[in-house]
């Protein structure tokens, strides 16, 4: 079985690379239209199929790694954060391709492409060692709920990254009235959000790199059934330094980092979890981390990075952009329901004698449930179209990307071992 998990992992390798030449492909059908000699739509079209072969080639690479998993680890690979999000990359993928073949947009793999890597470098964070499944998992619900949910927010991602297009296309940067300056605002703000998560992975990489580590003893106080307090001393290892020191803890080991030899706070006792100091202190470095980027991005672009974007989107039909997001949304919204609430709460009964509990994860699944149908009622019903639309499809995966990395990373509850 190790051949089959050696090979699984070669091939992971293979699909994330080619990804990467995908994106370059098609960035510079994007960018370098701009420069070629040769007719803008020859050179757009040359570039992208291009791209769009290596990406298919990358999925089928990728498509690989998840059945040689599968065989070589004996059960489905989605029961933990690296295996959920490596899934995911690989459903987006499949919802770009999907996407791509009915309506031939060539720049939107620029877009949704990058999505991709990101996710697939976030699931590299976490443990990629197989694990037993633990007896709520074991169960071939599990199979059916986690892959159709997945799907459906692939195709929501896709509308996001089409919407993300729309709304870079029509802000108008020469106004300097409020709804104008509001507009560029919030449309960098979510290219910010994006830069944010690249900052997490920039942050993780370059300290494990460095091989940094700090350890900690933290005691937590149960009281059981009878009234009886019982009392346990754990170990909180961390990887980024500590900005916030676990609640009720004592250092063991303390590597200091720009001057500082201790932490400067400690996490808040309403945090729960063993681990939830270390998760603050790691959403922290994630928003310095995006912030020193995105600055440094600033400093070369000298305008806003939305602004460079914008020329390069302006041969773009907006409507078309709107019409691919409404079509991604409109066909991941029936998948998303079936997978992450009718087959979750089916799952539920089965892992835990209940179809609904109110766990962290439960709750924000029912959240973007309900926001995507109001986003389809809006359209639909009330006619929001144009940048209304593509404000609910950007925000809506918004809330999509925080029910996956927030809830898994900050609030803990039954899902909260995919985190782990």
């Amino acid at each position: 079985m190790k051949w089959w998990l050696d090979f699984s992992s070669d091939a992971f390798i293979v699909a994330f690379y080619l990804y990467c030449a995908s994106f370059i492909c098609f960035a510079i059908a994007v960018a370098g239209k701009r420069w070629s000699n040769r007719k803008p739509e020859d050179h757009t079209n040359r570039w992208g199929k291009i791209g769009f072969g290596a990406a298919v080639v990358g999925w089928v690479a990728h498509l690989t790694f998840f059945f040689t998993r599968w065989y070589g680890g004996g059960h489905i690979p989605t029961s933990n954060m690296y295996e959920f999000m490596t899934f995911l990359g690989m459903a987006i993928m499949f919802a770009f391709i999907i996407v791509h073949l009915i309506y031939r947009n060539m720049i939107l793999g620029a877009f949704a492409i990058p999505l991709v890597i990101i996710i697939i470098a976030y699931a590299s964070v976490f443990p990629s060692e197989v694990q037993p499944l633990i007896p709520a998992l074991n169960n071939y619900w599990l199979k059916i709920h986690v892959t159709t949910a997945a799907t459906g927010e692939a195709f929501f991602a896709v509308g996001f990254a089409a919407a993300l297009m729309q709304l870079i296309r029509v802000v108008d940067f020469t106004r300097t009235d409020k709804a104008g300056r509001r507009a560029q605002f919030w449309t960098e703000f979510s290219l910010f959000v994006i830069i944010v998560l690249v900052g997490f992975l920039v942050a993780v990489f370059g300290f494990r790199g460095a091989g940094y580590e700090s350890k900690f003893s933290q005691e937590t106080v149960t009281i059981d059934e009878n009234g009886i307090a019982n009392s346990e001393v754990k170990e909180v290892i961390y990887s980024l330094p500590p900005i916030v020191a676990p609640y009720n803890s004592d250092t063991i080991s303390f590597q200091s980092f720009i001057g500082m030899s201790e932490p400067l706070f400690e996490s808040p006792s309403w945090l729960n979890g063993v681990n939830a100091g270390r998760k603050l202190n790691t959403v922290i470095w994630s928003v310095i981390a995006g912030l020193v980027l995105y600055g440094i991005l600033r400093l070369i672009a000298r305008k806003k990075l939305t602004a460079v974007i914008h020329p390069h989107l302006s041969d773009i039909d907006p409507d078309d952009l709107e019409e691919i997001s409404y079509r991604a949304i409109a066909i991941g919204f029936p998948i998303f329901t079936l997978g992450a609430l009718i087959f979750a709460m089916i799952w539920a009964e089965i892992a835990w004698s209940r179809f609904w509990g109110w766990d962290p994860k439960e709750v924000w699944a029912l959240v973007t449930f309900l926001f995507y149908s109001a986003y389809l009622h809006l359209r639909l019903s009330k006619g929001w179209q144009g940048t209304r639309s593509a404000w609910l499809a950007v925000i809506g995966f918004l809330v999509v990307m925080f029910t996956l990395v927030g809830v898994n990373l900050v609030i803990a509850g039954l899902h909260s071992y995919a985190g782990v």
